[in-house]
C-alpha cells in the first residue's frame, strides 16, 4: 500500500522504505530511482475531511511559493501545468520531498528561529498573516476543555482516588481560563500552524522549516508563538523577547494577545492527557507513552495542573 501510494503519484519505487516517527498519522520514508527519497504520509482514517487535508495543502503551498521555508505536498507527476494540482493521493495520503535535518532546538534556534517564526506568520501576500478577522479570544478554544476533562473521568485510565482531586482543580482552573479568554475580548486572528511546538520545525543545513500543518487554523499568533518557549520562566521570557523581535520585523504584534500564554498553555495540559486517551487504542501510543497509564503519572499531571492554576496568574506583558 505505501509503494502503491507513491507510485500512483508518479514515482517509480526502489523498495525502500523506512518508518518515520509520527503518532497522529503514518509517516515513511520511501527510495525513489534515480532521485531523492520522498516522505509519504498517511492521515488518521475518519480525523479530516478530504476538504480540510485540501485546505491544508493549498496553505502549505501558498507558504512555499512566498518562499516561507515550510515542508509542502508534492504534487502528482505528469499532471498538465493548466489542471488542477493534486496533492491527496490514493489512500488518503500525501507525498513531500524528503528533508533531513534535525528536530527541536537546532544548533541556531536563538539566532534563526525569531526570524523565521516572524516569516511564517507576517502578512505577506501568501503567508499566514494574509487573511484577518476579528474574533473573540474565546473562540481559542474550539476543543471544549470541558470535553476533554469529562472524557478522562469517564475513562478507565484514571485511578478512582485521583479522580476527585483532578476534577476539582480542572474545574477551578477552566473556570479562570474561561474568565480569561472572554476578559481578552476581540482579536486579530490570522492563519496559523496550530501546533508549533518546536518538534515541528525542522532544522536543515540551510535553516529551519516548518513541517506537519495539520492543525492549522484561524487564531491569535501568540497561539503558535508560546509553543515556542521552553525552560524556567526566566528563559522563557528571553526566549519571547528574542521570537517577538524577530516577529515584529515582518508583521505587527498585538500585545494584548500576551494575557492568553498562561490559559493557552493550560488548555494544552488537558487537551494532550485526552489526546493520548483518546489514542490509547491504537497500539503505537502504549508502546510510545507506557508511563501514561500508570498512577503516578496521573498523580503528577494533577499536580502539574494545580501549579499552573497558580501560574495563571502571571503576567507575561
Amino acid at each position: 500500500m505505501i509503494v502503491d501510494a507513491v507510485e500512483a503519484a508518479g514515482f517509480m519505487c526502489d523498495g525502500r522504505v523506512l518508518a518515520l516517527g509520527s503518532y497522529e498519522n503514518r509517516v515513511y520514508q520511501v527510495g525513489v530511482e534515480d532521485a531523492e527519497p520522498v516522505v509519504v504520509k498517511f492521515y488518521r482514517p475518519g480525523r479530516w475531511s478530504d476538504d480540510a487535508i485540501a485546505e491544508e495543502h493549498a496553505f502549505a503551498l501558498e507558504l512555499a511559493a512566498a518562499e516561507i521555508p515550510v515542508v509542502a505536498p508534492m504534487a502528482k507527476r505528469g499532471q498538465s501545468p493548466a489542471g488542477t494540482v493534486t496533492t491527496l493521493l490514493e489512500h488518503a495520503a500525501s507525498v513531500t520531498r524528503s528533508t533531513r535535518g534535525v528536530a527541536g532546538s537546532g544548533p541556531n534556534w536563538a539566532a534563526g528561529g525569531p526570524a523565521v517564526d516572524g516569516a511564517f506568520h507576517g502578512p505577506h501576500p501568501h503567508g499566514g498573516g494574509a487573511r484577518e478577522v476579528p474574533a473573540p479570544a474565546a473562540a481559542v478554544a474550539a476543543c471544549d476543555g470541558r470535553g476533554s476533562v469529562e472524557y478522562l473521568l469517564d475513562s478507565e485510565l484514571m485511578p478512582d482516588y485521583i479522580a476527585h482531586r483532578y476534577g476539582r482543580v480542572t474545574g477551578e482552573l477552566l473556570d479562570e481560563v474561561e474568565a480569561a479568554l472572554e476578559a481578552a475580548g476581540e482579536l486579530r486572528y490570522i492563519r496559523i500552524h496550530g501546533d508549533c511546538h518546536r518538534n515541528n520545525v525542522l532544522w536543515t543545513p540551510t535553516g529551519p522549516h516548518f513541517v506537519d500543518l495539520d492543525d492549522c487554523m484561524m487564531g491569535p499568533a501568540v497561539q503558535d508563538l508560546w509553543m515556542l518557549v521552553a525552560g524556567s520562566v526566566m528563559e522563557m521570557r528571553s526566549q519571547l523577547e528574542d521570537l517577538l523581535e524577530g516577529y515584529t520585523q515582518f508583521a505587527d504584534f498585538d500585545y494584548r494577545e500576551m494575557v492568553l500564554i498562561e490559559p493557552l498553555r493550560a488548555l494544552r495540559m488537558v487537551h494532550y492527557a485526552a489526546w493520548l486517551a483518546r489514542r490509547w487504542d491504537d497500539p503505537a501510543f502504549p508502546r510510545a507513552f507506557p508511563w501514561f497509564g500508570e498512577a503516578t503519572y496521573w498523580e503528577r499531571h494533577t499536580a502539574e495542573l494545580e501549579e499552573q492554576l497558580n501560574a495563571l496568574s502571571g503576567d507575561w506583558r
